[in-house]
């Protein structure tokens, strides 16, 4: 291995990976110092010819490099930096600075799992910066290295955005089949999961919502004063990958009013069997409230014991506990009746 690589899958720059397309075929992947000479020359490349670097932010050196060789606008370094990590697309200074959160690769349903990566686009250069493997910017990776061509920046951008689009609708059908097996179990009575667990369902899939919606504010405002260089193609693939998110955030949305009336359902049933154990002890109680009552006076070391010197008075004391106990038993069954 080369000795300049360092540990989180990068380079001594952060560097994970970088690619030169020239707007007609595949992309062709280079190394930290090909890019270092793009970007020194970027002026003198044909006409459609860009570049894309992806970087590891956990590297201590890759916002170091970007801030000296990148060219990025000064917005885009705060974001970097920022508490809030909604999902935008914003424009500074020529260049697109998109903010977009994604699950991580080995994404388990739990809202630590939720992780963002940072885009800067401008005509001829796309920087993305991410901490932690995120499953959209793997799945473009994929698509580039199987021979892909992408013949513009933003279409490498759009490209992105399908993919975490198509990332949350599989985790849309996970959940909805996860849904289903819980509502599988509760009709059939043998229901194994908690309402935590659904409850916590319900929080990833709130947090979803709220990261990955884009900003509609931002957005419009790109939509309607876009930079010069984007064409019109472009354009409008940029408002149908919008339009994908709303459609897999109104699924998100319903799925979530369903598992919600799941939760009622549920906290119903376990109220009703709440009551039905309760009802049980309640029956217990009053049926052996007589005969401890005339246990408890029989008992008392006093003189004065009736039936005490009757042969037959056990079998009278039999029988008004069983009397008692049964017009007890009639009450409390009339009460339930009620």
């Amino acid at each position: 291995m080369d000795a300049t690589l360092l540990s989180y899958g990068s380079d001594q720059s952060g560097l994970i990976c970088g690619y030169v397309f020239d707007g007609t075929a595949a992309g062709r992947a280079i190394t930290t110092e090909l890019a270092l000479e793009w970007l020194r020359h970027r002026d003198r490349h044909p006409q459609g010819e860009f570049i894309w670097l992806h970087l590891n932010l956990a590297n201590a050196h890759s916002e170091k490099w970007l801030i000296d060789h990148a060219g990025l606008p000064e917005e885009f370094y705060e974001t970097l930096h920022e508490g809030s990590r909604s999902t935008r697309i914003e424009h500074a200074n020529g260049t697109l600075i998109a903010v977009v959160n994604d699950v991580l690769y080995d994404f388990s349903f739990n809202p630590s799992d939720i992780s963002t990566l940072w885009a800067g686009v401008d005509a001829r250069v796309v920087i993305t910066a991410r901490r932690h493997p995120l499953q959209s910017i793997d799945r473009l990776r994929e698509a580039v290295n199987k021979g892909e061509p992408i013949h513009s920046t933003v279409e490498l951008l759009n490209h992105l955005l399908h993919d975490q689009a198509d990332v949350l609708v599989n985790i849309v059908r996970d959940s909805i089949k996860r849904v289903d097996n819980i509502e599988d179990g509760l009709l059939s009575g043998r229901l194994h999961s908690k309402r935590t667990d659904i409850g916590a369902l319900r929080r990833v899939l709130v947090r979803l919502q709220r990261l990955l919606a884009p900003e509609p504010a931002a957005l419009f405002r790109l939509l309607q004063r876009p930079p010069t260089w984007i064409v019109e193609s472009d354009l409008q693939e940029l408002r149908q990958s919008t339009e994908e998110f709303s459609v897999v955030l109104n699924d998100m949305a319903s799925l979530q009013e369903r598992i919600k009336l799941l939760q009622e359902e549920i906290a119903a049933r376990v109220n009703e069997e709440n009551n039905r154990s309760l009802f049980v002890l309640t029956i217990v109680t009053v049926l052996a409230l007589p005969i401890n009552i005339l246990a408890g006076l029989f008992g008392m070391n006093v003189g004065g014991i009736p039936l005490g010197q009757n042969e037959n008075g056990f079998w009278i004391v039999a029988g008004i506990v069983l009397t008692f106990t049964a017009l007890a038993a009639w009450f409390v069954f009339r009460k339930r009746d009620d």
